[in-house]
């Protein structure tokens, strides 16, 4: 009989950036649930990063937090290095960090804002896989899991600058998952739908309703929702799963 798939991630180093709140909270628990080292990662917030890990530890969870600009050229191989001297090398790294994301007509978008945009999910993306891919090629092991958006799919309207960069983040990744397969490394993006989390707190009532009667399984998507996703794909059982985008946003999606 066959060994049945395994989800355990002990041994295993996490890095999630973006992680003090939101589906990256939400996703470090998780990986730290099924035995990983999570890195935490902030940039500015330290109190609410203090409290994170406090949280974090009350559940027996191994890991720690880390501060850095995931945008940053200089500060992208600092943090990775931070990480790897007290967890070890990263073996599972899930790009999550985001700024905020108005919505404006196109005309109404200055270009230092598509800038900001690409540098949070193309140059950050970039940044990341080359400060821990070649410990991955070493080791001929690795996941590199992206969160992608639903709106590169939906074609948002009167949300170009982040619809684009997006679109950039997922082209990044696919063309990098055929380029590093040969070493054992995966490359998959996971896209959630409208998730309110504390940044939606001050969204338009009107907006939620619409979003949600819409939804075909008729139910707001909480962060828990990518918790056994981001957990699978980072596992041994999706050792053959690469150059995926799993739409987790209850069927809005469905073509």
């Amino acid at each position: 009989m066959m060994k049945a798939p395994e989800f355990s991630l002990a041994g295993r180093t996490a890095l999630v950036t973006g992680s003090t709140a939101g589906l990256g909270k939400a996703m470090a628990f998780a990986l730290g649930g099924a035995g990983a080292r999570v890195a935490f990662n902030y940039h500015r917030n330290e109190a609410r990063a203090a409290e994170v890990m406090k949280e974090y530890a009350a559940t027996g969870g191994i890991g720690g937090m880390f501060r850095g600009d995931v945008s940053s050229e200089e500060d992208v191989p600092r943090l990775v290095r931070e990480v790897e001297a007290a967890l070890g090398e990263v073996d599972i790294l899930v790009i999550n960090a985001t700024p905020d994301q108005p919505h404006r007509a196109v005309e109404e978008y200055e270009w230092a804002f598509y800038q900001e945009m690409l540098d949070f999910f193309v140059k950050s993306p970039v940044l990341l896989t080359k400060a821990v891919l070649p410990g991955m090629k070493r080791r001929g092991h690795g996941r590199i899991i992206s969160i992608g958006s639903e709106v590169v799919a939906r074609g948002v309207p009167d949300f170009t600058a982040y619809v684009a960069a997006k679109g950039g983040q997922n082209g990044f990744h696919r063309s990098l998952a055929t380029e590093v397969a040969r070493w054992g490394v995966t490359v998959n993006m996971i896209s959630p739908g409208w998730i309110p989390v504390e940044r939606h707190a001050g969204d338009p009532q009107e907006e939620k309703d619409r979003y949600l009667a819409g939804i075909p399984a008729g139910r707001w998507g909480v962060p828990e929702d990518l918790a056994g996703a981001v957990v699978f794909l980072a596992s041994e059982s999706a050792s053959f799963v690469t150059g995926q985008n799993l739409h987790i946003n209850g069927g809005m999606t469905v073509h």
